[in-house]
């Protein structure tokens, strides 16, 4: 799934080129989520097998990705964000795993930033426990799951490299176009769960998956509101009003206290982290991603 991400959206079908495992029937769908940078044109130059779904107009990311499963003909379906490079063994270690586990739902690699360094990418599902957890600076230690050198069941993971299968998906009704992006792999892992499906991290599979984020906050302020304001209808939907607000209280107060440590620390800002911190509070203020499509 790519957007304006043209350069990278290139190096992720050369990665899957590289990669494919020996033996494995495979198609390859690219939706381009109506780019301007001429991404649309640069996969068509390709040629091949490649079917390309060029939308005119931008939707959303669980829209678009329940859009590609929908399409796609294999039991197995390996979503990817245009900035996602898969290494070497990285697919044939999670079919491995999936075929061996038939009621995993989906399967994550180690996901690692531009440099090769591992990032959190599977976690505890989101609620007032974890939001606490969060406040007191303990996330690392007490909700991130992808850490282990094996095998190991997570509640939910980030879905740049996110591979599915796709009876599972089907079954659950795919990603609710609500979220337009982020919380939408945690929606997608909640209903998945409370199905009776798994979601498992594979550390021996890894893709690398370069952040694109701006540090700019006017750049990145409708961002920041898409990020709240889609996990506060996480918290809603599965939790209730009161335990939404409760998550947005201690969610704001842990920002709260990183923007006055960024003003101590150098090369950390403090206006990101009060963004955070206003937008966690009243979620439903200012402009987010969804709403610049709409203009």
């Amino acid at each position: 799934m790519n957007t304006n991400g043209r350069e990278y959206l290139l190096a992720c079908l050369a990665a899957i080129e590289r990669t494919h495992p020996a033996g494995v029937e495979r198609e390859i769908l690219v939706l381009d989520n109506a780019s301007e940078d001429g991404s649309a044109a640069a996969v068509r130059a390709l040629g091949g097998a490649i079917r390309l779904v060029a939308l005119e107009r931008r939707t959303g990311k669980a829209e678009n990705d329940s859009t590609l499963m929908r399409e796609a003909q294999g039991r197995y379906c390996f979503l990817l964000n245009e900035d996602s490079e898969l290494r070497p063994g990285a697919a044939e270690a999670l079919l491995s795993v999936l075929e061996r586990e038939p009621r995993a739902g989906a399967a994550t690699p180690q996901l690692l930033d531009s440099a090769g360094r591992p990032v959190p990418c599977a976690w505890r599902f989101p609620g007032v426990g974890t939001a606490a957890i969060g406040a007191l600076f303990l996330h690392r230690r007490l909700t991130v799951q992808s850490s282990g050198k094996g095998v190991r069941r997570v509640d939910w993971a980030q879905s740049s490299a996110l591979m599915v299968r796709r009876e599972a998906a089907a079954a659950v009704g795919y990603m609710d176009p609500d979220f337009f992006v982020y919380y939408d792999e945690c929606d997608f892992a909640r209903r998945l769960a409370d199905a009776g499906w798994s979601s498992l991290f594979v550390p021996a599979a890894q893709a690398v998956h370069h952040d694109q984020l701006s540090t700019d906050l006017a750049r990145g302020l409708p961002r920041i509101v898409e990020f709240h304001r889609n996990r506060n209808l996480y918290m809603r939907k599965h939790h209730g009003r009161v335990a939404a607000l409760a998550v947005r209280a201690l969610t704001a107060w842990s920002y709260a206290l990183r923007a006055l440590a960024a003003t101590l620390i150098p090369g950390r800002s403090a206006a990101i982290m009060w963004a955070h911190a206003r937008q966690a509070l009243f979620p439903r203020r200012g402009e987010s991603l969804r709403d610049r499509t709409r203009t």
